[in-house]
């Protein structure tokens, strides 16, 4: 990566430290004559095409006196965006500006608030984006086109006759084609919604809280899904993400409340929520159901993201409704 970094940022020739976690993208900081910045190599696609898309959405909100901050590339020696690791390869590079603060503990709820605000001020900034460029990324409920190895069929006979090296999921994954099958149909009905770009994984690992006061966001990262989409999907996956955390009562009030500040959805985007919750987690399946059909992840990626969207899935089965009814009052105390 160094060689890299003196290829297309040369003045930025410095110490590279590996980043730690990451499902899609491999993350360097980057340290250079008293400068700091992250050096992003996207791992899953080469799809130039998207990359530029997410940077022109960041450009134009740099634009916007947001109350936090954004991810702005820094371009190359030849004025670009973005570089490519190697030809052969093909995997793209970005570098970053560095954004100070830390990632918040997802234990201690009191981020919530601040998350709730700086959701509903991105999603109304984005809402008045209007870009020269198509987004690449489907819409969530695109589920059918979204996911090219994974048809209807492909999902119900791996979830139905599981390969032997998650046999012993045999329970959770007839659940999860259970859901499938129970959301897919009425995935039509959600493109009356309002409609919207939006950022499409928000989500305590994508944002960074000042390191002076953790309750307040500083930052909200990772804009690679970003596309046009339901307006209420934002909030969908975010409040989806709180689920059986220690104070999930209190985060999902605490988020329900700064966004309904910002943002007032409609009756019928509360009513939505359900299904687009359970959405988000049937996606996350089929992302790492074809990550483990291409052979990118070992077995024991999927079985761990299995255990994990059962228990969520179980979970929303009784927290679905509770959660509507805080985002109904929260809207009727901003109205």
């Amino acid at each position: 990566m160094e060689a890299v970094l003196r290829r297309h940022w040369p003045e930025w020739d410095g110490t590279l430290q590996r980043r730690t976690g990451g499902w899609n993208n491999t993350t360097y900081f980057v340290k250079s004559g008293g400068r700091s910045g992250v050096l992003r190599i996207y791992d899953t696609h080469r799809d130039r095409n998207k990359i530029e898309f997410e940077h022109a959405v960041l450009q134009e909100l740099s634009r916007h006196s947001l109350s936090f901050r954004v991810p702005m590339p820094i371009r190359t020696i030849s004025g670009e965006t973005l570089a490519q690791v190697e030809k052969d390869s093909g995997k793209y590079v970005c570098l970053f500006e560095y954004i100070e603060g830390t990632s918040p503990s997802e234990q201690d709820p009191s981020f919530a608030y601040s998350f709730g605000e700086t959701a509903g001020e991105l999603s109304a900034a984005l809402a008045t984006l209007n870009l020269d460029m198509t987004p690449v990324y489907r819409p969530y409920y695109a589920l059918q086109q979204c996911y090219p190895l994974c048809n209807r069929e492909v999902i119900q006979g791996f979830c139905l006759n599981p390969p032997e090296l998650l046999k012993d999921l045999h329970e959770e994954l007839r659940l999860i084609g259970k859901v499938y099958e129970e959301i897919i149909d009425s995935l039509h009905a959600l493109e009356e919604l309002p409609h919207q770009l939006v950022h499409g994984d928000l989500n305590a690992s994508n944002l960074l809280v000042k390191d002076s006061d953790p309750s307040q966001v500083a930052a909200l990262l990772d804009f690679e899904f970003c596309t046009l989409d339901v307006r209420v999907m934002d909030p969908a996956v975010i409040l989806s993400g709180f689920l059986g955390q220690p104070e999930e009562t209190k985060a999902v009030r605490e988020f329900c409340g700064g966004f309904s500040r910002q943002v007032r959805l409609s009756q019928s985007e509360v009513d939505a929520l359900p299904v687009l919750m359970l959405l988000r987690k049937v996606d996350v399946f089929l992302h790492f159901m074809s990550r483990f059909l291409e052979g990118t992840d070992q077995p024991h990626v999927l079985q761990e993201q299995v255990k994990q969207i059962t228990a969520d899935l179980l979970q929303l089965s009784t927290s679905s409704s509770w959660i509507q009814e805080e985002l109904v009052q929260a809207r009727i105390m901003y109205e």
